[in-house]
């Protein structure tokens, strides 16, 4: 399938396109910031540079665009036909999983929070704090 978009505008869109403070990230760090948590953010000592972490109480929590990190039964969420993409999103989910992995045998809490989720703040402040608590 040919892309509509010329290259050299495909390229800046793709450029423009932010891996840290993402909409969806800052609306969890606002909501986490208006319960009083203090927190870390993309530390590189942890597997899967996880979007916010709580050291102490070893437990991470990543931001994922439902995009990006294929969320099933997600309407946001579609795998273009196109090889390139299939293969890019289907190395994202390899990572996830791994970092996934490798966080629960060193012993920590992992709760993954999508996009589509973000819209009922009200039930992410809950599931925060049942996730903290």
């Amino acid at each position: 399938m040919a892309d509509h978009i010329s290259k050299e505008k495909r390229s800046k869109i793709m450029r423009s396109i932010r891996s840290k403070d993402t909409k969806p990230e800052l609306i969890v760090r606002r909501i986490l910031t208006s319960m009083g948590y203090r927190y870390r953010l993309h530390r590189k000592d942890i597997p899967g540079r996880p979007d916010i972490a709580f050291i102490g109480k070893k437990k991470a929590i990543f931001v994922h665009g439902c995009f990006w990190h294929v969320h099933e039964n997600c309407p946001i969420s579609h795998v273009p036909g196109n090889e390139f993409w299939q293969k890019k999103l289907e190395a994202n989910r390899a990572r996830d999983f791994r970092a996934l992995s490798e966080l629960t045998l060193q012993g920590w809490k992992v709760l993954t929070l999508w996009e589509c989720e973000l819209k009922d703040e009200n039930h992410i402040s809950i599931s925060l704090s049942n996730f903290l608590t």
